[in-house]
């Protein structure tokens, strides 16, 4: 037995179409509707480039107000979640710009450059991996999400943060040596029983 437009309506929500369709004529109850749908998924998405939950909270409620705002510039072309996804990523690092960030300095360079070993990873956890990155120093941990989660090259998240490419990948490198350090550190059992190879 199908099901009739009405029946699908109310078993599966509106589709994408619909959604926009009605955030564009400012029907409310869509407007809630999209809200709910992504509201969970971009949390975490805002999480990852705030420095506490109450930020991450600010940061989504700025990024769907400006969601509604441009609402009439999605296409249909692509995923309305990932076009909302970039709209929180862009709304994370202007609120982040304007905090008028100066370039962190941790003394570095004195962190060890030893690749950390495959094996290490597998005795974390995913809430403990992403602990570690939450914990980063913003400039870094901005560049590692925006590079690593996001998939941004060194050009667009240079034009996104108003620095150089080569700000850019130094921030990623130390990033990734911070990450590797505290691996190291919060993983040691990963490396018992390599000292006779």
């Amino acid at each position: 037995m199908s099901l009739g437009p009405d029946q699908a309506f109310r078993v599966n929500g509106p589709s994408e179409r619909e959604l926009v369709q009605g955030c564009l004529n400012e029907d409310r109850h869509l407007q809630e509707l999209l809200y709910e749908r992504y509201a969970r998924r971009m949390y975490a998405v805002c999480l990852r480039y705030a420095r506490h939950e109450l930020e991450a909270q600010d940061l989504m409620q700025e990024g769907f107000i400006r969601v509604f705002d441009k609402i009439g510039d999605f296409r249909l072309e692509g995923s309305l979640e990932g076009w909302v996804r970039r709209i929180m990523v862009h709304t994370a690092i202007n609120h982040y710009r304007r905090r008028s960030f100066q370039m962190e300095k941790m003394g570095l360079e004195h962190l060890p450059e030893s690749p950390v070993p495959s094996d290490a990873l597998e005795h974390m956890g995913e809430q403990e991996i992403l602990a570690l990155v939450a914990d980063l120093p913003d400039g870094y941990r901005q560049v590692f999400n925006l590079y690593v989660v996001e998939g941004f090259s060194h050009a667009e998240i240079a034009e996104m943060m108003g620095f150089g490419e080569s700000t850019s990948r130094s921030q990623l490198a130390k990033a990734r040596r911070i990450l590797q350090h505290r691996i190291q550190e919060v993983s040691p059992h990963a490396y018992s029983g390599r000292t006779s190879a």
